[in-house]
Order: structure tokens, then C-alpha cells, then sequence
């Protein structure tokens, strides 16, 4: 297996290919936009949060979901019109709540080791997105919010990660900026934050220069693999073509379900949309007003990071709303006005709005190998940790592919 096509132009898909490249494969790489990460990968919150790895399968989510329902500005927001998709989905994300404190402790794990790679791929090809290594602080404004993050910080420190409860003082000498009342709080110093589109445009340009075959403005109308080969068939907008390689790898993100339905394989991925705002630092105020070190709220889950001098990132809230990339004023809304209430200095006269599709699947955790057919792999799935986790991946997908190589060549000379 020497020719693999990967489909998705995104984090993962990126990582990917350039993890194969290293490796020597020729990778072709399918992306329907003219550019890498111009969707999901566009304008995310900004972490590199090891200390987000605490997975979602839990009955508080669950309670919180129901009492949210009828909120147009919650935090977590279900379109309750039903489907099967979405009700299948829900059916096993319920029944993977048993594994909540395994996966949780496995997410973390992953994400240190994603971090290193990251940080060194970065360093190898000189790709400058704005990274800050100031760390992490996560906060609370109760103390049932802050018990239960005592007990996460135990399942994270399984993993491999230090994080340490803070004294609303601290917190005020750890980020200086931040107003409010708060009970309490949660510092994770090796956590990182920076610009996922400029670190994906920047490694995509390296995967390039390592050999890998771009093929941007092509949308993929069908794919397929026998036991041999695996083909694409992809639009570029002056008609269909047919490609041919020894594997394929998805990486499509929320088009994942539909193409492994194609190969034979379920990924139950569904999509969850999150919202962004990026705020402008116009003036000397605002710039000296935003915070430097990240921060997670809790309670209403956003997240926020600083990008350069003159970027404030803030980003949060799921809605389970299918396909529908709608940018919705009353879901920005509440990204404004925190911004407003945690950092009043800063000016929220210019604002840009952004939407994305995070691809989850039921319990949480990446489908990261092969398919049933020997030249099918998959490496989606990532949720709201794309990012935080995609180097990692991209190393055991790889992996995963030199192991299926070296399987059929024993075959092969039997």
C-alpha cells in the first residue's frame, strides 16, 4: 500500500497526511474548499486543552440537556424535531455512560501526547499560529461546579495531567483581567491555545512540500474499496473524475457517517454545532483589557483564547441541529455579553461571528484504524477536541497503516 488518498481537508485530515508523508507514502488529499481548514478547522475555540478531555457521558449533561430545551441562549441546546440519526445517536451516547471515567482518563492521555507532537511539528516547519503556552484556567462561580471538577481533576491526573485548584485570588494573579465573583478555580499550566487555521494552513503547505498531492476544489460524489484498491470519485467543478490508490483514509469530519456507509463500515458521527466570535482589539484599551492566559467557564461552557496582539477568541455552546450551519443571533449573543461581563474594558464594536459542525461520535471518542476492508481506514470522530487530539491520531492512523503494510507482505511471500 504506497498510494493513499485522504479525504478531508481539516485538522485531522491534515495531520494525516502529513504523518503518511513523513512516512513515505504518496498522499493525495480530497478538500471540496480552495483551501485546507476553512470549515470545522476555520475558527474554533483556540485550545490545546488536555484539561477539556472530560467526555460528555454523564446523567448531569443529560438533565441539563432536558431542563435547557425550551432556552434559545443555552448553553447546550437540542432541536427536539426527532430523527433517526439523532436518536440513535443519543441511544448509545446514554449507553456509553459507564465508560465515562475510562474514556475521560484515555482522552487525556492522548491529548499530552498529541501536544508533543504538535509542538515539535510546528518547531520542524517553522509554522508561526500564534501559540501561547500560558496554560489554562478553568471557572466557577459555585461550589457544586468546582466539587465536580475535583473529582475530573482525579481522572485527569490518571491520564498524566497535573491541574491544580486555585483561591479566587489566585485566579485574579494567574488572569488579572477577569471581573466577576468566583468560588473557585482550576489551573492547568501546560495546556496551550493558538490559531487552529494558521497551524492546519502552515502544516498542510509542509505535507506539500514532503510530497503530498492536494487536490482542493474537489468534492468527493462517491468513493469505494475492494480487497486491492480503493477509488474516488471527486468534481472539480469541470466534471467527475475517478482516482484510483491502494487505501483510503476519512477524515471527512460530520461527512464522515455518510462515505463509511459507502465502504461498509457505520460511524455514527453526528454533527454538533458550536459558535465563535472574534473579537477585535481596535484600540489600546481593549488590547490591555483581554486576557493572555486561557480560560473555560464552566457553567456556561465557552472557552476563549488570545491570538496575537489583536484577537480575542471566544467560543462555546453545542446545539444538536443537524446539518444546519446557521450563524444565529440569539446563540452569539451570549458570547457578546459574557465578553462584556468578564472583561468590560475590551470593545465589542467589531465582532465576527463564525459557526462550525464538530463531528462526535456517541461515547466521545475518536474512531482512529481500519474499516472491514484491508485498505479502508477512518480518523474522525473527534468532537469538540479535534485540535487537541488530531497529532496523536494522526500518528496511530499511520501506525495502523504500516502495520496493514507489513501484514500483507507477509502474506504476500507466504
Amino acid at each position: 500500500m504506497k498510494r493513499i488518498a485522504v479525504i478531508g481537508g481539516g485538522i485531522t485530515g491534515i495531520t494525516t497526511a502529513y504523518s503518511l508523508a513523513k512516512r513515505g507514502y504518496d498522499v493525495s488529499v480530497f478538500e471540496k474548499n480552495r483551501y485546507a481548514a476553512m470549515e470545522t478547522s476555520f475558527a474554533n475555540g483556540g485550545q490545546l486543552s488536555a484539561s477539556n478531555a472530560e467526555v460528555w457521558n454523564n446523567w448531569q449533561t443529560i438533565i441539563k440537556g432536558l431542563k435547557w430545551m425550551m432556552r434559545a441562549d443555552a448553553p447546550l441546546l437540542v432541536n427536539p424535531k426527532p430523527s433517526w440519526h439523532k436518536l440513535s445517536w443519543f441511544a448509545e451516547f446514554m449507553g456509553a455512560i459507564p465508560q465515562y471515567a475510562d474514556n475521560t482518563t484515555e482522552t487525556a492521555r492522548l491529548a499530552i501526547t498529541a501536544r508533543d507532537y504538535l509542538f515539535q511539528w510546528a518547531r520542524d516547519e517553522g509554522i508561526d499560529f500564534d501559540l501561547k503556552k500560558k496554560g489554562i484556567l478553568h471557572i466557577y462561580r459555585d461550589k457544586a461546579g468546582f466539587d465536580h471538577a475535583a473529582n475530573v481533576s482525579k481522572l485527569l491526573a490518571a491520564g498524566g495531567l497535573e491541574r491544580r485548584a486555585v483561591t479566587p485570588e489566585e485566579m485574579r494573579s494567574i488572569e488579572p483581567t477577569l471581573a466577576g465573583t468566583y468560588y473557585g478555580g482550576f489551573f492547568t499550566e501546560s495546556d496551550a491555545t493558538g490559531d487552529i487555521h494558521k497551524f492546519t494552513f502552515g502544516l498542510a503547505r509542509a505535507a506539500e512540500r514532503l510530497g503530498m498531492s492536494p487536490f482542493y476544489e474537489h468534492d468527493v460524489k462517491d468513493v469505494g474499496a475492494s480487497d486491492s484498491h480503493a477509488w474516488v470519485v471527486a468534481d472539480n467543478g469541470e466534471g467527475e473524475r475517478r482516482h484510483t490508490f491502494d487505501g483510503i483514509v476519512i477524515c471527512a469530519g460530520t461527512g464522515s457517517r455518510a462515505l463509511a456507509a459507502k465502504l461498509g463500515d457505520r460511524v455514527n458521527v453526528y454533527p454538533v454545532k458550536g459558535y465563535s466570535i472574534t473579537v477585535q482589539l481596535d484600540d489600546e484599551r481593549s488590547r490591555a483589557s483581554a486576557p493572555e492566559v486561557s480560560l473555560l467557564d464552566d457553567e456556561t461552557k465557552i472557552v476563549t483564547s488570545r491570538l496575537g496582539d489583536d484577537r480575542f477568541r471566544v467560543a462555546g455552546t453545542a446545539e444538536f441541529n443537524g446539518f444546519n450551519r446557521d450563524i444565529r443571533a440569539d446563540r452569539i449573543r451570549p458570547l457578546t455579553d459574557w465578553v462584556e461581563q468578564c472583561f468590560p474594558g475590551v470593545s465589542t464594536r467589531r465582532v465576527v461571528p463564525w459557526a462550525g459542525l464538530r463531528p462526535m461520535l456517541p461515547n466521545m471518542m475518536p474512531k482512529v484504524g481500519p474499516g472491514h476492508l484491508p485498505t479502508v481506514f477512518y480518523n474522525t470522530g473527534h468532537g469538540h477536541l479535534g485540535w487537541t487530539l488530531s497529532a496523536a491520531t494522526a500518528e496511530l492512523l499511520a501506525d495502523a497503516v504500516e502495520g496493514a503494510n507489513a501484514a500483507a507482505s507477509v502474506s504476500v511471500s507466504h
